[in-house]
């Protein structure tokens, strides 16, 4: 008989039995697979003290996730203790140690065309120099022996906006004013008179106002003597002119200084003592904390070269040379300005190591290729193969991540 031609309750039956069957031997195989996974999970022994298990053997809970990741903030790199240049530039007539300090100018227009402004300190044949992002020496001028050198964009100048130079001059003990061209790419003196300052100089830095738009500049003592703070002024027909308007005492030589525009903060290197911080304001008074002490560890005198790399939100760093053993030293530009790191500029095929660091420059924008994260300037006492010290070029991503 076919199973079509049962009569119906025997039909439903037969099927109620098979399902039966079925479902029963799910229900073993599982039993059966539960069974050999129970009994091959490791186990965790409970302390025999009769306290709670460890908190490495309980099971970790998963890490949540974002749709949206923040974007990075550039962090010193711990890991590389070296930095490698990309670029050296030409050395400066003369011999021996004349190359000092330098100053970053970012072109807006065109990263590429970029310059380095840089001093020659020699006390003959001393000067300042124009390079271009591969080296080369562009325009030298030969205006006496210049300490160290800064600038700022913006000035205002008979109603147009100036690329201000500005530097100490060793020779006369006075304020050296430029103005740059950015199309010739050279400078050009705009000084409206011999600007005295206090003697004999060594050091210079400046710095514009978020609070009045002003700018100023600051020169700092070989030797005992004061750090003193001009406001520099439009004098029409494209001159600028200076007025003291705040001396602050120190006790002995004091070089490398740099102004934080946007905290309105001034630190100074006092050689073989410390790091200082003051606001930058005229009306601050001379109210200072220390950010890092010669001999604690980070730095070895002379502190020399101060730089700030700019970050987004008020982040950032304070770069300062450590002469004495040829470092650099990272610190947060936040806050109580905390230790990051130091490290060293190595060599890098026939670009010697830098040695006998002295000033510096950064700047965290593309400054062309090679340096779309950024530069750092270093100058570089003795240069083998060059008869005078010079500047070394590091992509700033050598040095932040």
């Amino acid at each position: 008989m076919r199973a079509s031609d049962m009569p119906r309750p025997f039909r439903e039956c037969d099927l109620r039995t098979h399902l039966r069957i079925f479902v029963a031997t799910l229900l073993a195989l599982a039993a059966v697979a539960a069974y050999f996974l129970l009994s091959n999970a490791p186990t965790t022994p409970s302390p025999s003290d009769g306290s709670a298990p460890s908190p490495t053997s309980s099971v970790s809970a998963p890490t949540p996730t974002s749709s949206i990741s923040p974007a990075p903030t550039p962090v010193p790199a711990p890991s590389d203790p070296l930095a490698l240049p990309v670029v050296e530039t030409d050395g400066f007539s003369g011999s021996e140690d004349v190359s000092d300090d330098a100053a970053i100018w970012v072109d807006p227009e065109n990263a590429a065309n970029s310059l380095v402004v840089a001093d020659n300190k020699a006390s003959s044949g001393g000067g300042i120099g124009v390079f271009g992002m591969d080296g080369k020496l562009i325009q030298f001028r030969p205006d006496g022996m210049i300490g160290n050198v800064d600038l700022r964009s913006g000035f205002p100048s008979s109603g147009q906006s100036m690329v201000l130079v500005g530097a100490n001059n060793r020779t006369n003990n006075t304020l050296a004013l430029w103005s740059l061209d950015t199309v010739s790419r050279t400078l050009t003196p705009v000084a409206a008179r011999s600007i005295e300052t206090l003697a004999p100089n060594y050091g210079f830095c400046m710095y514009h106002s978020k609070v009045s738009g002003k700018f100023y500049a600051f020169v700092t003592p070989n030797g005992p003597g004061p750090v003193q703070q001009f406001e520099l002024v439009d004098h029409g027909a494209g001159k600028v002119d200076a007025t003291l308007v705040r001396s602050l005492s120190m006790s002995s030589t004091t070089e490398g200084c740099v102004a934080d525009d946007e905290s309105g903060h001034l630190y100074v290197g006092q050689e073989e003592v410390a790091v200082w911080k003051y606001g930058a304001e005229p009306d601050a008074g001379a109210e200072r904390v220390s950010v890092d002490t010669v001999g604690a560890g980070h730095l070895v005198a002379d502190v020399e070269g101060m730089s700030i790399a700019y970050g987004a939100n008020g982040s950032g760093f304070l770069f300062v040379s450590s002469q004495g053993d040829s470092t650099i030293a990272i610190y947060d530009r936040a806050g109580g300005n905390a230790f990051i790191k130091s490290f060293k500029v190595g060599a890098n095929g026939t670009i010697d190591a830098v040695t006998g660091t002295d000033g510096l420059d950064v700047t965290s924008l593309n400054a062309g290729p090679q340096f779309e994260q950024g530069l750092l300037v270093v100058h570089d006492e003795t240069n083998p193969g060059g008869a005078t010290s010079n500047l070394k070029f590091v992509p700033l991503s050598a040095v932040l991540r």
